[in-house]
């Protein structure tokens, strides 16, 4: 039996920028919302690489039901798609209720045809999110509650992950944050993407973002003795906190600065109200999934999701790619300095 929301008209049109304020609250009280859904993430995507918004909004009885952040990369390299959303981890769509995210879904299908792209891709955080569309199942996501004090977040960490932030407590390790000056940050950040074989985002990327998302976001810097040798970009949302953009310098691995990093980063969230700890996404391979899972936290899998176009079978534009090995292996041993030109260009190919 349909509910009495079901049976209203629910309308799909495009976001402007006089509902971006509706839309945001939306956001905000959804369950399933992220920074990637707020208004900031659009306007700091559409500013630094010229993706053009394609973000759809249900609206019933003149209220927001449902939202789509959507955007249209085309490039040689992967042709036409409409992605939720880029360079994001989470994506997808928020709606009320089935109706509006059917709705939704359709609208989106229809642009995707009118302008033949390739495929669209749903990055849902969420099984509730999900549309009964092909899945990419790569990603997983960890989580972690933050404990009211010290100590109960050191006893939350497995032993030997507390033993080295013990260890890292011991070292003349301290922290500040920043909310303009991404310089420091930038190039720790440039300097691990090229050890990782990745192309570097422009620097404009980070300041764009601290900009827009304003006290919603800032960069935590680590210095050892008074110099920076780890740093990250996080956001902070409802009451979450989510580093995104992390990196150290290898160099003072023996200080444990990345662990330090994490647990000061907690520390700092239980005492200013936050609950939740958003450690974001690996794919289930050595590295970052390895360094993650060793904090003890909840493990969820990201149920992505992919509405092929033109396209005949899933993509695949992971660095585990047979394809991308050898990019990968030149790319590390270009000097830091061509890097960071040309990676500023490729980066925006496979966002």
């Amino acid at each position: 039996m349909e509910t009495e929301i079901e049976r209203e008209v629910t309308l799909v049109r495009d976001l402007e920028r006089q509902d971006y304020a509706a839309w945001d609250r939306f956001v905000l009280e959804h369950p399933h919302g992220s920074p990637f859904h707020l208004t900031a993430w659009k306007e700091s995507i559409e500013t630094t690489f010229g993706y053009r918004g394609v973000c759809l909004m249900a609206v019933r009885q003149d209220r927001v039901c449902g939202v789509l952040p959507l955007f249209l990369v085309s490039n040689l390299l992967t042709g036409k798609r409409l992605i939720s959303s880029p360079f994001a981890v989470y994506g997808g769509i928020l709606a009320d209720s089935e109706e509006a995210q059917l709705a939704l879904l359709e609208r989106a299908k229809a642009i995707g045809e009118r302008l033949q792209v390739q495929d669209i891709e749903l990055r849902n955080a969420w099984e509730a999110q999900c549309s009964g569309l092909p899945r990419i199942s790569r990603y997983v996501t960890f989580t972690q509650e933050i404990g009211p004090d010290e100590e109960t977040i050191l006893n939350s960490i497995p032993r030997k992950t507390r033993a080295a932030v013990r260890k890292s407590l011991k070292e003349d390790l301290g922290s500040r944050q920043e909310f303009s000056n991404i310089a420091a940050f930038e190039n720790l950040y440039s300097r691990n993407l090229r050890r990782l074989g990745t192309p570097c985002f422009p620097a404009r990327h980070f300041s764009t973002l601290l900009e827009k998302f304003g006290g919603m976001a800032s960069i935590r810097e680590i210095t050892l003795s008074g110099k920076v040798v780890a740093a990250v970009l996080s956001f902070y949302f409802r009451d979450q906190v989510l580093p995104y953009y992390g990196a150290s310098d290898p160099a003072y691995n023996a200080a444990q600065p990345n662990n330090f990093m994490y647990y000061d980063l907690m520390r700092w969230g239980g005492q200013n109200g936050y609950r939740v700890f958003d450690f974001g996404r690996s794919k289930r391979v050595k590295g970052s999934y390895d360094f993650k899972s060793h904090w003890g936290m909840v493990e969820r899998a990201l149920p992505y999701e992919v509405h092929l176009v033109k396209r005949k079978k899933l993509p695949n534009y992971s660095p585990e790619n047979s394809a991308f090995r050898l990019p990968i292996l030149l790319w590390q041993r270009l000097p830091l300095g061509l890097t960071k030109v040309l990676g500023p260009r490729l980066v925006s190919l496979v966002p």
